[in-house]
């Protein structure tokens, strides 16, 4: 065999570049959560789109939440099991219309 062929390459005598693997990176779960910035919403717009969106952002919270403490399914989550998961993540009790929302973001979260 020639000697050429024993010499290692460029890229191999580098040796992997770091970024490639995470897996033996400690990775601290326990830091606090630092929130994202909030940044106003756009002004001008009906009022419909701020309702609309800020109940979104609710059932959002609420269907993460929901996931979070073992209820998977849309049928699991009555109207009831929302309103005592509002009441234990700190937001006020959603309406029908909300709790709708949730249950469509859970089907979907399949």
């Amino acid at each position: 065999m020639p000697a050429a062929a024993l010499k290692p390459t460029s890229t191999s005598a580098r040796g992997p570049v770091p970024t490639q693997s995470t897996a033996k990176r400690s990775v601290q779960l326990d830091l606090p959560y630092e929130p994202l910035m909030k940044r106003p919403l756009p002004v001008g717009l009906p009022r419909d789109w701020y309702v609309t969106h800020n109940r979104r952002l609710k059932a959002m919270r609420l269907a993460i939440a929901l996931l979070d403490s073992g209820v998977y399914l849309p049928d699991q989550a009555r109207d009831a099991t929302i309103r005592s998961t509002a009441a234990t993540i700190g937001v006020h009790p959603p309406s029908a219309t909300t709790c709708r929302m949730v249950r469509a973001l859970m089907r979907y979260s399949r």
